[in-house]
C-alpha cells in the first residue's frame, strides 16, 4: 500500500475543490445557483464517465442493487452542493471552508440517532468543542445581524454554509448503509447523475452566462470531477484513518486563495474558531482509527484457531 500516493492524491483533491469552489464563486454574482449545480455536475459526469471506461469499471458503476438509496444520497447531497454554491458567494472562501468542517462532528451525531452507534465521552467531547468552534466562527454574523444590508447577507451566507454541511453529514451516515451493496464507482457515478437532473428542476431561473463565467463553469466542472476521482482512488492506497486528517489542509488553500483572488483577510475569531473545529475533527478521526483497531483485535481474537 503507498501511503505517501495516496496522501498525495488526497492533498490534490483538496486542491482541487477549493480551486473550484473559487471558479464558482467568481460567478455567483450573475449565474443562479441551480445553474452553477448543473454545470458542476454535468460535466463531472463527462469526466468520471471516462475514468470508469478507462480503468475497465463501466460496468461496475452502473450496476446497483439500491436505486432507491442513490437517489436519496443524491437529493441531499444536491442540496448540500447547491447551499455550498450559495453561501461561497455571501462569505469569504476561508469562513465557508472552516464552517464545512462541522460536517464530520454532525456526522458522529447523525450516526448515533440513526444507525445506532454507540457514542460515548471522548466523542460527544470533541463535537461540543468543535461545534463551539463553529459558533466562534458564526459569533460576528449573529452579533452583526440587523445592523445593516451587507451584514445581513452574510449572516445569512453563515447559516446557509452551516445548512450545507449538515447535509454534507447526513450523507455520511447514507453512505455508511450504501457501501454495504454498492461499490464506490456506482456511488461516484450516481450522484454526479442524479445531481446533474436535479440541477434540471432550476431551468426556469438561468440566464444566458458571459463568455468567461461559462468557461468558469465548465472548469469548475471538470476539476470537480477529476478531484472525486482523486479522493476515490486515495483511499485505495492508504488507511481512510491516514488520509482523512489531510481534509484539513483545505484551510490553507482556502486562505491563501481567498486573499489572492478576492481580497479576502480572515479574522482572527474566524481563525481561532477554525482551530477548535480542525482540532476536535483530528481527535474524532484519531478515536474512530482507534476504534478499528480495536474492533479488529476483537474480530482476531474471535476466530477459532486452525
Amino acid at each position: 500500500m503507498n501511503v505517501f500516493y495516496g496522501i498525495g492524491l488526497k492533498i490534490a483533491s483538496v486542491l482541487l475543490f477549493i480551486v473550484m469552489l473559487a471558479l464558482v464563486k467568481a460567478t455567483t454574482e450573475h449565474v443562479p445557483t441551480g445553474q452553477i449545480v448543473f454545470f458542476r455536475s454535468f460535466f463531472a459526469v463527462l469526466v468520471i464517465v471516462i475514468w470508469l471506461g478507462a480503468t475497465k469499471q463501466l460496468g461496475v458503476g452502473l450496476r446497483t442493487k439500491n436505486p432507491f438509496g442513490h437517489l436519496w444520497r443524491g437529493v441531499i447531497g444536491t442540496a448540500s452542493m447547491t447551499l455550498n454554491f450559495w453561501s461561497a458567494g455571501l462569505l469569504p472562501l476561508p469562513e465557508v471552508t472552516a464552517i464545512g468542517y462541522a460536517a464530520p462532528l454532525l456526522t458522529v451525531v447523525f450516526a448515533s440517532l440513526f444507525l445506532g452507534e454507540v457514542v460515548r465521552g471522548f466523542r460527544i467531547s470533541c463535537v461540543l468543542l468543535g461545534l463551539a468552534g463553529v459558533l466562534i466562527v458564526l459569533s460576528p454574523r449573529l452579533s452583526a445581524f440587523g445592523s445593516g444590508m451587507l451584514s445581513e447577507r452574510e449572516t445569512a451566507g453563515a447559516f446557509i454554509a452551516l445548512g450545507s454541511a449538515t447535509c454534507a453529514a447526513l450523507v455520511q451516515v447514507l453512505l455508511r448503509r450504501l457501501v454495504v451493496t454498492e461499490s464506490v464507482s456506482a456511488i461516484v457515478f450516481y450522484f454526479s447523475l442524479f445531481s446533474t437532473l436535479l440541477s434540471l428542476l432550476t431551468i426556469p431561473g438561468w440566464v444566458v452566462p458571459t463568455r468567461t463565467e461559462f468557461w468558469l463553469l465548465v472548469m469548475a466542472g471538470l476539476l470537480g470531477g477529476v478531484a472525486q476521482i482523486f479522493i476515490t482512488t486515495a483511499y485505495r492506497y492508504a488507511d481512510a484513518s491516514v488520509v482523512a486528517p489531510f481534509e484539513y489542509v483545505s484551510m490553507i488553500f482556502a486562505l491563501a486563495i481567498g486573499y489572492m483572488f478576492f481580497g479576502e483577510v480572515p479574522t482572527l475569531t474566524m481563525l481561532w474558531g477554525a482551530s477548535l473545529v480542525v482540532t476536535a475533527g483530528l481527535l474524532i478521526i484519531w478515536r474512530e482509527r482507534q476504534l478499528g483497531l480495536e474492533r479488529k483485535r476483537q474480530r482476531q481474537a474471535a476466530t477459532p484457531a486452525g
